[in-house]
């Protein structure tokens, strides 16, 4: 499901997707992938881990809101909401502050959940 979802969208847009779940699945190859909330979702210990969906003019990413408020500096001149940042398909994809981020929520459900 998530492989039809990356390749229904033109090729600038599925190198983009391509390349944030390969950056996931490098971090983290044991994730569970999921198509979750209408976009791919990635789960560790059967918890939300990242989110992310393309839309007209950008990468919607989510990396619940204790990902975001972790990183708000870094995503400062980005377009935000409470547990999401938009990266605008204009401008260089920012590979190793999704990296981090998802390092840091990988971290986080270790933390939380790996010995519940």
């Amino acid at each position: 499901m998530v492989d039809d979802y990356i390749t229904s969208f033109p090729e600038l847009v599925k190198e983009r997707l391509l390349k944030i779940r390969q950056i996931i699945l490098e971090i983290a190859p044991d994730i569970e992938e999921r198509f979750s909330y209408g976009m791919p979702a990635y789960y560790t210990y059967n918890k939300p881990l990242v989110y992310y969906g393309a839309f007209e003019k950008h990468i919607g990413f989510y990396a619940t809101p204790s990902g975001h408020e972790s990183f708000k500096e870094k995503l400062i001149g980005y377009k935000q909401g409470k547990g999401s940042v938009q990266f605008p398909h204009n401008e260089p994809l920012p590979e190793s502050l999704i990296a981090e981020m998802v390092f840091f929520r990988v971290e986080e459900n270790k933390r939380k959940y790996a010995l519940k």
